[in-house]
């Protein structure tokens, strides 16, 4: 399996529109491999991507319930929350970046180092905030979201990573364009009430997004 990032020709707002202009060529991807542990919660999840010659932007639908969102912090366990995640390794046998969202629009950024690590477990090295803070981020929920939803609700997060941040770690990128990196996108909720584990690219049986082997190729169109 592979997904093809297009370029924008005109940037997103970053207003939570699925379906604007800007978005309408992105291909759209349903993540719908649930661990065995997903028992008794499958939300819909669908997500897509886009790119602009400075960075790249990502957007994620859910159809939810008993949704969640405590993690206020940047760095905070999110999660724990209703939350979606895009784990994405830019040069191969490198390190990755895992991004992790709430649904309060809360970031957890740690760039992954798997060199010399025991498969599973990367040495995790915090992206610093002066760098977090570059990402820009939609979120259509409120920051907190206590006490739980427990009727069926559709939430959003949109953002954009510069691809700066990606540089400070891998080197210089070059030519965005026709490049193929590696990625998963995910959907969690660790600590709500129907906890529940979901994948794009499909996974083993372990309950443990942290296994770049299981990433599928991301591939930005050339224009």
């Amino acid at each position: 399996m592979e997904y093809v990032i297009t370029k924008a020709a005109q940037r997103p707002s970053l207003k939570g529109l699925w379906d604007e202009a800007a978005w309408r060529p992105a291909n759209v991807i349903a993540l719908t491999h649930f661990l065995a542990a997903s028992k008794s919660r499958h939300p819909r999840t669908e997500a897509k991507a886009v790119y602009q010659d400075n960075g790249l932007f990502v957007f994620f639908r859910v159809f939810d319930k008993y949704i969640r969102c405590v993690q206020t912090e940047y760095q905070a366990g999110v999660c724990t929350d209703s939350c979606v995640e895009f784990f994405v390794e830019p040069k191969a046998g490198g390190g990755y970046f895992n991004f992790e969202i709430n649904c309060g629009g809360t970031l957890l950024l740690y760039y992954c180092i798997t060199k010399g690590a025991p498969i599973g477990k990367p040495i995790y090295n915090p992206v610093s905030w002066e760098l977090g803070r570059r990402v820009t981020i939609y979120h259509s929920l409120p920051k907190v979201v206590d006490p739980e939803i427990k009727v069926d609700t559709e939430w959003r997060i949109e953002y954009f990573i510069p691809f700066t941040i990606f540089e400070r770690y891998c080197g210089p990128l070059g030519p965005i364009a026709g490049q193929v990196w590696r990625a998963n996108f995910y959907k969690c909720g660790d600590k709500t009430s129907h906890p529940h584990w979901a994948s794009w690219a499909p996974m083993g049986a372990e309950l443990n997004f942290h296994l770049p082997q299981y990433f599928a190729p991301i591939r930005f169109q050339d224009k």
